[in-house]
């Protein structure tokens, strides 16, 4: 399986790179991992918040495959622990599907038809936290999810 995790715009801090890098490294030891850029939209001063969400589901649905199983990070997506989310991604895992995509909306969300087309929501806090933060909350959730697979001390109970 490919774990793929699609945002939209370039993360604009060099700490934040540098932090997602470490782990996308560290998960390339457990899993097929792809972390995708999907280009922001521009002149986006002249967009309503609805003109601006369309456009950029349009974009990121470009990236997604039929077959793709698709989780928005959303935060009125279900909430998981860490040993919960581990297990999500076993049972996926065990389901035999290829690419496991999961998608970090603009500063606005999602369109109606990116959350037409997703298989689930996923929230990560009630908190709300920047778009780019999140990425590199996710890329860490991912790689403690296959430590606690594997029995691995880095997540302590």
């Amino acid at each position: 399986m490919t774990i793929t995790l699609l945002a939209i715009g370039k993360t604009d801090s060099q700490e934040l790179n540098s932090l997602i890098t470490t782990y996308t490294n560290r998960l390339k030891h457990y899993v097929k991992f792809t972390f995708a850029i999907v280009p922001a939209i521009k002149n986006t001063k002249n967009l309503s918040e609805r003109q601006q969400k369309e456009k950029e589901g349009e974009v990121l649905l470009k990236n997604i495959q039929p077959s793709d199983i698709l989780i928005l990070l959303d935060e009125k997506g279900k909430q998981y622990s860490s040993i919960q989310f581990a297990s999500l991604l076993q049972k996926q895992m065990n389901s035999g599907i290829k690419n496991l995509v999961f998608a970090i909306g603009g500063p606005y969300g999602f369109s109606e038809e990116v959350y037409k087309r997703a298989n689930g929501k996923m929230g990560l806090s009630k908190m709300t936290f920047s778009h780019q933060m999140v990425r590199l909350f996710v890329v860490e959730q991912f790689y403690r999810a296959f430590t606690i697979l594997k029995n691995e001390p880095y997540h302590h109970q």
